[in-house]
């Protein structure tokens, strides 16, 4: 436990192997295609940038969406802002695949994949680090998830608390929270 409250959910070593396993798992369903990867800012932005030093698939293209429907609480507000600079020349007629940190409500995953199909992607498909199913509120498709775990507030990896613990290198949680 951290002097701060926190307590490790998944450790270092535990992460990084199960990055490596997402990298196979996408690699084996791109093959040669290669992919354009959308990495949703900023929780995830640590994430992607692990996962695309394990992927032996082309990367066409990085881009990046902001989504956000946290502010500075611990709930989401169930209301997600998508913002991007994302064109269609970048995304039309490719395979895209969405990083996010953590799929909770679902509501984010729904938002960010309106947005990409309005750009016309061959396919679409989503990797999320984190899954709390227990949270769904929306019916939507992940279809790649590093682990699954239970509904604590977690921060570390790029995943904060109010700008806080981004840097962490593992998942940790509030015991008390």
């Amino acid at each position: 436990m951290r002097r701060d409250g926190l307590s490790v959910l998944i450790p270092v070593e535990e992460l990084w192997a199960g990055v490596t396993t997402l990298a196979r798992q996408i690699d084996r369903d791109y093959g040669t295609t290669g992919v354009v990867v959308v990495s949703v800012l900023k929780g995830a932005a640590i994430f992607t940038a692990d996962l695309l030093r394990a992927l032996q698939v082309e990367v066409h293209r990085l881009e990046f969406v902001r989504a956000s429907s946290y502010g500075s609480g611990t709930e989401s507000s169930g209301d997600v802002r998508v913002t991007g600079t994302l064109e269609t020349r970048h995304i039309e007629g490719r395979h895209v695949l969405i990083v996010d940190d953590i799929a909770d409500t679902g509501h984010t995953c729904a938002a960010v994949t309106e947005y990409i199909s309005g750009l016309r992607p061959a396919s679409l498909r989503y990797c999320t680090l984190l899954d709390k199913p227990e949270r769904r509120e929306v019916a939507v498709q992940y279809d790649y998830v590093g682990f699954t775990i239970p509904n604590h507030f977690v921060v570390g990896y790029g995943m904060d608390f109010d700008e806080r613990y981004r840097g962490l290198p593992a998942i940790y949680y509030f015991p008390d929270a």
